[in-house]
């Protein structure tokens, strides 16, 4: 394991680019310091540039000499990145470099996410259009926000501002695979005003009870593996011991990112003194019974108990306690069902991603997938009839449509025989259940030929997230191999 100096690492471009990312925070929804960095770095190339009105970054450069007939191509990629970071890390997104070091040809970040995604995409077009010796047609780099909290940068995408006929999306994290369709997507946010009364009695001791150590991942990516989620576990140990043990609510709070497996979770409740060596025998008994359940992909949870030094005076009413640790004890979560398309691809699935209940507020945020846009919904609205049920009123974010594949196109076709040229191989094509914003994109642009690709990244959205460094320069010759390709 060693500190690395990304600049030394190949294509030097590239990952001179990528240190840039890593350099400035670009955590969802806060974007503008890169943006405008890159801006001014595009414009002392003297490269066209663009904001559009939601924030998106348009980079145009202008064809090669003798190529200005070329089919035109957009690079695509996001500029924002999910932050995570484990529990005993000190790491504030909005100042704080990443700091990657090189592991057995991996760039990791270990104690937090890395950022790769979607850095590397950015960092290739980037390098794309710095490079001076890359023949190739009119360009367009299209780097757009909040992809990772909402995708309004896709949504929000004004139609008629992009000009070329093809996209490559940057955004995948196989190599050796061309995606050509991705899953559809809504959020489930389910909101309540919690009320608190009155300790029921004195002398309760305040304990803390807490989830740890789990895998997490990528909500769609990952989502088939049956990791544990830290917000169900948590919530199925309170939901079956708490009235037992008469005890009472406090604070639960879980996960930070919707489309992120939750790795931790923590509750504080007030108890009998009396009842914390059950407390403890209960907690031992059902870490087993999860690590029985989880063997072999959640090996390291925890599930641990403290005693605090804090006399607290409210508790959670106990109706909504009831309600609430029902609603996430029950709720159905992970895969739904698979294709009966497409071979070993989920079709349907939801992720309890955030949930916090306190003074200031009670919500869930609940991310639902699937490859078709009329199931996400429905399946959006069963969760929302399950938490209604309990008393728990919900709200919708809109629908982010999936991206039909279209395995006839010439876009597809130009990067097959790239591959075929660069490296001898055939691709296979793929479809991801995860969000890609190529289906939003599409509803702005229906005639825009379209195709995905990406290095090897693995665990993103999570600490630890890696990119194998050798695919990320086969990406590269893939990018410039199909560029100079085009007809």
């Amino acid at each position: 394991m060693q500190s690395v100096d990304l600049t030394q690492l190949s294509p030097k471009l590239v990952w001179k680019h990528f240190q840039t990312l890593c350099t400035i925070p670009r955590p969802s929804k806060q974007e503008q310091k890169l943006r405008d960095h890159l801006q001014a770095w595009a414009e002392r190339l003297d490269l066209e540039t663009y904001i559009d009105q939601v924030g998106n970054l348009i980079i145009r450069k202008a064809a090669s000499k003798g190529k200005e007939q070329v089919t035109g191509v957009v690079l695509q990629g996001h500029l924002d990145m999910v932050t995570q970071a484990n529990s005993n890390t000190i790491h504030d997104f909005n100042k704080d470099p990443i700091q990657p070091i090189l592991q057995e040809g991996w760039l990791i970040a270990k104690d937090t996410t890395l950022g790769a995604d979607n850095g590397i995409g950015v960092a290739l077009a980037l390098a794309v259009l710095e490079s001076n010796d890359i023949s190739h047609g009119p360009l367009e780099v299209l780097l757009t926000v909040d992809e990772e909290a909402g995708m309004s940068g896709a949504r929000l995408l004004q139609s008629g501002i992009l000009q070329s006929k093809w996209l490559f999306n940057i955004d995948t994290e196989e190599w050796g695979e061309l995606y050509l369709g991705c899953a559809g997507s809504q959020d489930v946010e389910a909101q309540q005003k919690l009320t608190y009364i009155a300790v029921p009695r004195s002398g309760l001791k305040t304990v803390e009870i807490s989830v740890s150590g789990l895998k997490g991942g990528h909500s769609g990516v990952d989502i088939h593996l049956g990791r544990g989620n830290a917000n169900v576990i948590l919530s199925q140990f309170l939901h079956k011991h708490l009235f037992e043990l008469d005890a009472y609510l406090v604070e639960f709070s879980g996960g930070s990112a919707r489309n992120a497996i939750p790795r931790e979770a923590r509750a504080l409740i007030v108890i009998d003194e009396s009842k914390i060596a059950s407390l403890q025998k209960y907690v031992q008994s059902y870490e087993k019974h999860c690590l029985d359940n989880l063997k072999g992909i959640d090996d390291f949870l925890k599930i641990t108990i403290e005693l605090k030094d804090q006399t607290l005076t409210e508790v959670i009413h106990p109706q909504q306690q009831s309600s609430w640790l029902s609603a996430l004890a029950t709720c159905p979560y992970g895969v739904k069902n698979m294709s009966d398309v497409l071979d070993n691809v989920v079709e349907t699935s939801n992720n309890i991603g955030v949930v916090q209940l306190n003074r200031q507020q009670a919500k869930a945020l609940i991310m639902v997938r699937s490859m078709v846009n009329s199931e996400a919904e429905a399946f959006a609205q069963e969760i929302a009839a399950h938490f209604s049920k309990l008393g728990i009123a919900s709200e919708f974010t809109p629908l982010v449509s999936g991206w039909t594949p279209n395995p006839e196109s010439e876009a597809l076709k130009c990067l097959q025989q790239a591959y075929q040229t660069a490296f001898n191989i055939e691709p296979h094509l793929k479809v991801i259940h995860a969000g890609l914003e190529c289906g939003i994109i599409a509803e702005h642009y229906p005639d825009l030929q379209m195709v995905s690709f990406g290095p090897d990244i693995q665990g993103a959205h999570a600490p630890g997230e890696r990119v194998k460094v050798d695919t990320v320069e086969k990406c590269w010759t893939l990018l410039v191999t199909a560029l100079q390709s085009v007809k």
